[in-house]
């Protein structure tokens, strides 16, 4: 074994603000953001989209996520969060409450937990009016979708949404 661990953010090759969590289809959590100043005139928003890879291991010493042979096999449509999961509790104090919401993927789930595992990527941006021009940040969220008994047991790339990333 080589020791190499690939996290979800090396994986995708992006900035380090990527949560990695394992939740079941059914499970919504909510943040409280504080920004610590007037939001606003910040412009929110969030998305999501599924993908699929092919395989997933684990590191033995700590249980994370390890990603270094995974290959992305395809994707689900994007789509968009809505509004009402995104709640100003406090504008003027920059308190922001953001909900991921339940059933970001619908399609059948493999009970394995390491073979064409479906990972939901969920980002939520903010975006500063008061500059010019526009800055605009995120944080990304790797949800891993864990099988439950309410779940269609399948092959997700088998599922009619689903769209393979060509080969050549």
């Amino acid at each position: 074994m080589s020791g190499r661990l690939l996290t979800f953010s090396q994986y995708l090759q992006g900035a380090d603000n990527v949560k990695v969590e394992e939740m079941f289809p059914s499970t919504q959590k909510t943040f409280t953001y504080n920004y610590g100043f007037d939001v606003s005139n910040y412009d929110f928003e969030a998305d999501m989209q599924p993908i699929v890879i092919d395989s997933m291991t684990y590191n033995t010493n700590d249980g994370q996520p390890n990603f270094t042979t995974s290959t992305v096999l395809g994707s689900f449509a994007n789509a968009e969060i809505g509004s009402a999961n995104i709640i100003t509790t406090d504008a003027a104090s920059g308190l922001i409450k953001f909900t991921i919401p339940a059933q970001r993927y619908t399609g059948p789930l493999l009970p394995d937990a390491r073979t064409n595992v479906v990972i939901t990527v969920v980002s939520f941006k903010w975006t500063d009016l008061n500059v010019t021009p526009n800055t605009t940040e995120s944080h990304r969220w790797a949800i891993i979708e864990r099988f439950e008994p309410d779940v269609v047991i399948g092959n997700p790339t088998l599922d009619g949404g689903y769209t393979a990333i060509p080969t050549s």
